[in-house]
């Protein structure tokens, strides 16, 4: 029998998505897919299965769901109050949801974006490559109370299994390389961008993350006669107030204003998670250490199955037993007497 999800609440932004599209940039079609990658690799590893499965992208908020068989789920991102049937589930970590059991997701405790996986992924149907919705450019739509969602043939069995996740949840430092037009900025302004903080400020979706840097916007000379060119996910824009925007993953593939720089893909969650208000910095690193550091992150990923642990130890596993105060607590049983005994 096929397994499916029902979706019984759904919070809004609620979206299928996967790693997206390539090759479309020609025809007008960014990437899409998910905003955090890494939570693709983290579910994955969790569930023993590929990155490319499609997921529930939760954006604040989640939702309630309800199993129509037994099924293998993972929760990773920005995490979230999650219970099955009432019991609190750990977040980072994979479980069973069995037949008829209601998994409810609540808002963020940190970060942004929440994802949930299902062991064989969501069997929709596939658009240029793809299961991703992609809002901007019309390609499905958002989750809503009422969907059911056909699960594909899990080949696992394994749950219990908790992540340790990369901490990208509160803001921090993000990498950035050179882009077109970073020349064009005066060197002072170039320093002040890696020097002064910059708040995550609410102008932000799933196209770009507008930023508040201290002491105001960045000025570049020339700035409008920038002619139109390609534009990718990560890149800075300079919009005409002085205000950095960066590009996401549903962002236009064409645009005129400056970039002073572009994120490194390795880095690129940590900005989609950012909360309103969390502090970002910027430093400049150049092509040959973005390489090295993109080579790292890449390897880092493809091992995360390692770095997997049980959630309860299992005591026949445990190798250093005898190194744990077991019997700590233990009584006689005759307290009431305390003279019986001795």
């Amino acid at each position: 029998m096929t397994a499916r999800m029902k979706i019984l609440r759904a919070g809004p932004g609620m979206t299928m998505q996967d790693r997206g599209r390539s090759g479309y940039l020609d025809v007008g079609l960014s990437r899409g897919g998910a905003m955090d990658r890494l939570a693709l690799d983290e579910g994955a590893a969790l569930l023993g299965q590929s990155p490319d499965c499609a997921v529930i992208e939760m954006a604040g908020t989640g939702g309630d769901f309800e199993a129509s068989a037994d099924m293998r789920i993972a929760l990773t991102g920005a995490p979230m109050r999650a219970t099955r049937d009432g019991a609190k589930l750990a977040w980072h970590a994979s479980h069973l949801l069995q037949a008829g059991e209601r998994l409810s997701i609540g808002p963020v405790q940190s970060g942004c974006y929440g994802y949930l996986h299902v062991g064989g992924g969501i069997d929709a149907p596939v658009c240029l490559g793809a299961r991703a919705t992609h809002l901007s450019a019309g390609i499905g739509a958002a989750l809503s109370a009422g969907d059911v969602l056909t699960i594909g043939k899990d080949k696992g069995s394994e749950t219990g299994l908790l992540l340790d996740p990369d901490n990208r949840f509160d803001g921090g430092l993000v990498r950035v390389v050179a882009s077109f037009q970073t020349d064009r900025f005066a060197e002072a302004e170039r320093q002040r961008f890696q020097s002064v903080p910059m708040r995550r400020d609410a102008r932000a979706n799933r196209m770009g993350v507008g930023l508040d840097p201290e002491g105001g916007g960045f000025h570049v000379e020339g700035g409008r006669n920038v002619v139109s060119e390609v534009i990718v996910p990560g890149d800075i824009q300079i919009t005409g107030d002085g205000t950095p925007f960066v590009l996401m993953a549903e962002c236009q593939t064409t645009g005129g204003y400056p970039r002073i720089a572009t994120v490194l893909p390795c880095d690129l969650p940590k900005v989609a998670q950012a909360p309103v208000g969390a502090l970002l910095r910027f430093q400049f690193v150049d092509l040959e250490k973005a390489v090295a550091l993109e080579r790292a992150d890449a390897q880092r990923r493809a091992t995360l199955a390692r770095a997997r642990r049980p959630l309860i130890r299992d005591p026949h596993r445990m190798t250093d037993l005898l190194s744990y105060q077991l019997i700590s607590g233990v009584v006689t049983g005759n307290e009431d007497n305390p003279g019986e005994g001795t």
